[in-house]
């Protein structure tokens, strides 16, 4: 019965001088822009649920994009940051907020 074993360690390839790998997705910035209808309760409660934040984080948040007129709130890869953007303006919508949030790159 033969048994198969992985190596010591990773075996390191190394890559002629000059040439560069990019290994990271290019990342974008998510920003929330303020109104005059939307509850800053409901800020807070779309960067609680959905970008994870801790409630004193969001508190602050809510208060520079209400008195700066936006605020970045997250930064992420392009696809993600697409998919939080169409989930604020779901929430939004489903409360009838004209809530606005868009993506710009990093």
């Amino acid at each position: 019965m033969s048994v198969e074993t992985l190596p010591l360690s990773p075996s390191i390839i190394e890559q002629p001088e000059g040439e560069t790998r990019q290994a990271y997705l290019p990342l974008y910035k998510v920003i929330m822009w303020d109104d005059n209808v939307t509850t800053m309760e409901f800020v807070i409660r779309v960067l609680v649920k959905l970008f994870s934040k801790d409630y004193s984080t969001a508190e602050k948040l809510m208060y520079e994009i209400h008195l700066q007129g936006a605020g970045h709130v997250a930064t992420m890869p392009l696809e993600q940051a697409e998919f939080k953007v169409e989930q604020v303006h779901t929430a939004a919508a489903m409360e009838e907020f004209p809530f606005t949030c868009t993506i710009e790159p990093a």
